[in-house]
Formats: C-alpha cells, structure tokens, sequence
C-alpha cells in the first residue's frame, strides 16, 4: 500500500472534534482500549487516506479511456454536480451512521460487541472526515452557490430526522439494530464505496481503498454477532430470538434497497463515469448477497440444533424445510429466518408504498396491509416517528388524497435557525416535517 494522509484545515479538523464530543462521547475509551480488543490492527486516526498508484483512466462511460479528473471544475458541469451531490450524501451518512448507533450502542450484552460497534463508529468518523476533505480541497464553486466551509457546516449540522438518506433517519430500538445495520446498511455501504472505486474523478476513487477495508470489519460487526445469536437461539435461548432478528431485517432491508435510488435510474451516473452499475443491477446484486448471507445464517442454526449432521446433510435439510414450507426433525418453517420479497414496505423506487407483503403477497387495502406490517416489524419501531409517517403517507396514497409523487419526495426538510453549530458561521440546521399537497 502507498497510502498519503491529510488532514483538514485546523479549523475544520477541530470542528470534527468538537462534532465527536457531542455524538461520540467514548471515542477516548475505545483508543485507551484498542489494544485491548484490536491488538493486531493500526491504531485508529482521525485523517484522510488517500491510496496512490490506482487507474489513472476513466475506467467506464462515455469518457472511458480518457485521464481521470484531479479537479472539479475541469469536468462538465452536469458530471461535476452529480458527483458533488454523492460526496455530500455519502459525509451524510457516515455522520448520521453514528448518531443512531450512539442511542443503543450500551444496550450491549457482550462488551466485546460494544467494542466493535465502537470501533465501526470511529471509522465511520474518518470515513465523513474523509468525504469532508475532499469537499474543502477543491473548488466547487462552478456547481454550487455554498462555500466549502457551508457544505461543511451543513453536514456536521446534520441530525437523525434530516440526513439525505432515508435509512440514516431511522431511529435504533435496540442493539439488535446496531448489528443488523452493520449487516445490511454497511452492506450498501460496501456497494457504493466499490463503485466509486472506479470514479472518474481521481480524489474520489483513491479516497476508496482504505474505506473499503475498514467497511470490511463494519460487515463483520454485524455478520458476526447474528451468527452467535443464531447459534444462542437454535438452543432455546431466551434473549435474542430469530423472530426478533427477522423482525429486523424486515425493518432494515426496504430502506437498504431503496439505498440504491430508483431501479429506472443511475444512468446518468455511469455515462459520466462516476460508477459502472445502474441502480437496479447494483440493487440486485445486493438483494442475492442478503440472501447467501441469510442462508448461512439459518445452516448455523441447524448445525447448532442437530450437530450430528454433516455439511452436505444440512444444506439439504435446510432446502427441504424452504421448499415444503414445514417441520422437518423438530425444526420448523417459522424457526428460520427469511428474506423479505424486495417490495416490502417501499417508500422510494418502482415498488413505493404498494401493498405487498413480506413475503410477496398483495393487499387489497391499507387496513389489512398495516394489519401485516404490525405483524412483521418491531413494536417499538412501530412506535415511534418514521412508522407514523410512513402509515400518514401510505394512506394518503391509497386515498387518493396524496399523488404517489408528493409521497415518494416526502422528506424532512431543511431550514437554518440561530445556533451554535462549532463551525465558523455558527449556524444549526433543524428538521421541519412537511406538510404535502392535498389534490382538490
């Protein structure tokens, strides 16, 4: 590896700092016990990596074959706003990764999980300290009328309820939340960052290699302790139950889909040599590697059941229990965790807020949907904002009250107000819901 680091203006970098304060209170304790929990692993810094010696080449596109761009405003201005609008949303995200990881993050009940999620929530930090960078050290005035110091400003103004991405505005109930996120948002995460890998503006793709390995470990944050639950639960155990982790993942897969934007989209994207996939195929992909991950799960549950088979006796049982839909030596249909069909409880994309169920099956009307929904997602999900608002939506759809456009652009919207913001105007950012326009 051939790696540079960086960091921000001193003002910036401590606006950061002051920024981790607040939403990552035990940042000191993780690095007082890295080598405790990581003793193999580089001590964690809050810089940017840049990795040298990728493709100098516009590796897909129209432009493909041709430099990459050092700079933003050698670039078209279409290209150069698309790209300025991925960067923002992927600081966004990284930021508002933590925010929600920080509700649950000491509901723990093994400290060497909290650990982890710690440890994914610092690099997390990097990674938005990493996108942050890339936002103050070229000029971008061609495409936007904000400052690098406003975009700046902005992001870290950022709180759960006013991210760019549905999935960051989503409150955690549990820890069980903390680890299926790592197991299924991260996985976006892992999309996006390979993507962009390839981008045709050379910032971005060198800023990619060193964020790749350490979502590696986000992965497994997540893929790890499921397992251990799996194993926990095949043995009766009382704690975390698979119904509870299917619960979860049918809370975190719609919004990880609908992480990919519209499945008619992403186009643009690969003619300007920004990503070599449209949504839909990235999607898809995705969707399959959920699923080799579900089915290793639910083989460790039969292996921690019935350890007297062998690997091969396993895989077919387990085929067997999916295909009949029943009890095959003790272990039910119901005992297994399932994917959830990919237009289940959508509210972006092709499938917004149609009726279709978590496996697949279509509703005649909201009343029975929500009557499904109440069945197969958390209760205390269903308690809070992000279900009201999505039930406020959904019905006003069916309605026909609410044009199914007004509903899919329903997000939180965003307004400056007085503050106290650590960066250099002093300016907040707060969310106010908005109210959508009823058809006459």
């Amino acid at each position: 590896m051939n790696m540079t680091k960086t960091h921000l203006p001193k003002t910036f970098h401590q606006a950061v700092l002051k920024w981790k304060d607040t939403f990552l209170p035990d940042y000191e304790f993780l690095l007082e016990n890295w080598d405790k929990y990581f003793p193999k692993d580089p001590r964690f810094e809050l810089c940017a990596f840049r990795e040298m010696g990728m493709c100098s080449e516009i590796e897909c596109g129209e432009m493909k074959g041709n430099p990459k761009f050092t700079r933003s405003g050698d670039m078209e201005a279409n290209q150069s706003s698309h790209l300025l609008g991925a960067i923002k949303a992927q600081a966004s995200t990284e930021f508002g990764s933590i925010q929600q990881h920080q509700l649950t993050l000491a509901r723990a009940q093994e400290e060497e999980e909290q650990f982890w999620i710690l440890r994914m929530m610092a690099e997390e930090l990097r990674h938005g300290y990493q996108m942050l960078h890339l936002l103050m050290e070229d000029d971008w005035s061609a495409v936007s009328e904000q400052t690098g110091a406003d975009m700046v400003e902005e992001i870290l103004s950022m709180k759960t309820g006013s991210h760019i991405l549905g999935a960051f505005n989503v409150d955690f109930d549990s820890f069980v939340d903390n680890v299926t996120f790592c197991a299924l948002i991260d996985r976006v995460g892992k999309y996006q960052l390979s993507m962009q890998r390839v981008s045709a503006y050379k910032p971005m793709a060198e800023s990619m290699p060193q964020m790749l390995r350490e979502e590696a470990f986000h992965l497994a944050a997540g893929v790890v302790p499921l397992r251990r639950w799996m194993e926990k639960a095949a043995q009766d155990s009382v704690y975390i139950t698979t119904n509870d982790m299917q619960k979860a993942l049918n809370k975190w897969l719609p919004r990880g889909l609908e992480m990919f934007g519209d499945e008619r989209g992403g186009g643009t994207n690969v003619r300007y040599g920004l990503k070599p996939m449209k949504n839909a195929e990235a999607q898809e992909q995705y969707y399959e590697e959920v699923e080799k991950v579900v089915r290793d799960l639910n083989i460790r549950y039969i292996r921690a059941r019935l350890t007297e088979l062998n690997g091969s006796q396993t895989e077919a049982l387990l085929d067997k229990i999916l295909d009949e839909r029943n009890t095959q030596q003790s272990i039910a249909w119901e005992d297994l965790l399932h994917l959830p069909h990919m237009d289940f409880f959508r509210r972006r994309g092709v499938p917004a807020f149609k009726l279709v169920g978590w496996d697949g099956e279509q509703y005649e009307d909201v009343e029975s949907y929500l009557t499904h929904l109440a069945e197969h997602l958390p209760d205390a999900y269903r308690s809070g904002r992000d279900f009201k608002h999505y039930v406020e939506l959904l019905t006003g759809v069916h309605s026909g009250e609410l044009e199914l456009g007004q509903a899919v652009r329903a997000l939180p919207s965003l307004r400056r107000v007085g503050g106290v913001c650590p960066c250099s105007r002093a300016v907040r950012w707060v969310a106010e819901e908005p109210q959508p326009k009823r058809n006459p």
